[in-house]
């Protein structure tokens, strides 16, 4: 049987990975600004246009921000126009708003089965537990609960929940280091149970769609699993396909 063959990486996936390891390493902080592409081409020894595919690469990807005028920045959660990247539920009016983040628990305890292969972990691993609810305009239409590695979020706690005013990804990435790069969602429906019912408002039994999310930071890392219960009687689940 012959070995499989060496895989050939292009030259500007190669500086692409290598602008990852800067993010990766912390090097490149979320909201900073990278060096120009003029001082990467030269850190890197390769041509500005090797350099500019590498960076239109990660900008797609949103790992990166052009701003005209003042550079290439890197991408963070606390910019309001990532507050819908991850978050696809949309009024029937169409127009997006925020919603109001309500905590409801915040548990250390022990991965069973499920979670431990969602995260990646041995079963018996600690794990933060964090439930809430969405509201928009003070109706409930979101009940999360969501599953951490404890040695990542070990400071978490209920009172830091209560205390920060915008997105719970932005406070993943601003007070432990950690940022969504990409997730992976599975959607199907099915009828609220009683916890569901009462934290949304709505008879059991109620139609909500179930949005089981996984969500990877830098080298893949699965960081974060939830289990989001959707109420859809005034919203809709919007995705962008391409």
């Amino acid at each position: 049987m012959k070995p499989p063959s060496p895989t050939f990486s292009p030259l500007y996936r190669q500086i692409r990975d290598l602008a990852m390891q800067a993010l990766a390493s912390g090097e490149w902080q979320p909201g900073q600004a990278i060096p120009s592409e003029q001082e990467l081409a030269v850190r890197f020894q390769v041509s500005q246009g090797t350099v500019r595919k590498a960076i239109d690469e990660m900008v797609a990807d949103k790992l990166l921000v052009r701003r005209q005028g003042k550079g290439t920045f890197v991408a963070t959660h606390s910019d309001p126009h990532a507050l819908f990247r991850f978050l696809r539920l949309t009024p029937d009016s169409g127009e997006r708003r925020a919603l109001e983040n309500i905590p409801l628990d915040c548990l250390h305890a022990r991965a069973g089965q499920e979670v431990a292969r969602n995260l990646e972990l041995e079963p018996g691993s600690a794990v933060v537990i964090v439930r809430r609810v969405l509201r928009d305009q003070g109706v409930p239409i979101v009940a999360d609960e969501i599953f951490l590695p404890e040695e990542l979020f070990n400071d978490l706690d209920f009172a830091m929940l209560q205390n920060w005013k915008s997105s719970l990804y932005s406070l993943f990435e601003t007070r432990f280091g950690q940022r969504m790069i990409h997730a992976r969602e599975k959607i199907r429906a099915v009828a609220a149970d009683r916890p569901a019912a009462e934290a949304l408002g709505i008879s059991e039994g109620t139609p909500v769609l179930l949005v089981e999310r996984i969500a990877y930071s830098y080298a893949g890392r699965p960081v974060e699993w939830r289990r989001g219960l959707y109420l859809t009687s005034g919203h809709y689940y919007q995705n962008e396909l391409s």
